[in-house]
């Protein structure tokens, strides 16, 4: 890890343990914190095998848990992610403003990272081997989930 990234690692590495905690589940190993003020307000994983759910994805996870929040609150967040956030996620960042997302990895999953550094949003990409290995076996293990979460016809 870069030392530009150091100061996240504490919060990527609660977004770690809900993924790993998302898989122990039977689901898919992505997490996700929502941090305020130095301190994380929602936690989440991927909950859409466990759930049953279309949109429970961790970003979205985290966010719920997070309970409802004041506008100002969201916009002074950061959203530590395992994974790069597909169109859903990044919409609901951009719906409520959080202005700094951290993501994991991307190099098994690319989201719509563009479009969030287009509205302005700060985008780090830490590329944590942790959060690489763990997508690299899971999609290896289980491509069909896989498939169905990022909406990959069959």
């Amino acid at each position: 890890m870069t030392a530009e990234h150091e100061g996240h690692d504490v919060y990527l590495q609660a977004a770690l343990a809900e993924a790993r905690q998302g898989l122990a589940e039977g689901g898919i190993p992505i997490g996700s914190v929502l941090v305020h003020g130095g301190r994380i307000i929602g936690r989440g994983h991927n909950r859409r095998v466990q759930s049953g759910s279309v949109v429970l994805h961790a970003e979205m996870d985290a966010l719920e848990n997070a309970g409802r929040q004041p506008a100002k609150v969201y916009h002074q967040c950061t959203l530590y992610t395992t994974l790069s956030p597909c169109p859903m996620c990044s919409g609901a960042i951009l719906l409520y403003g959080i202005p700094r997302v951290v993501i994991g990895e991307n190099r098994i999953f690319r989201g719509d990272e563009a479009l969030l550094t287009a509205r302005g949003v700060t985008v780090s990409v830490v590329d944590d081997e942790e959060c690489v290995t763990l997508m690299r076996e899971f999609t290896a293990r289980s491509p069909e989930l896989w498939n169905e979460d990022i909406g990959v016809e069959q």
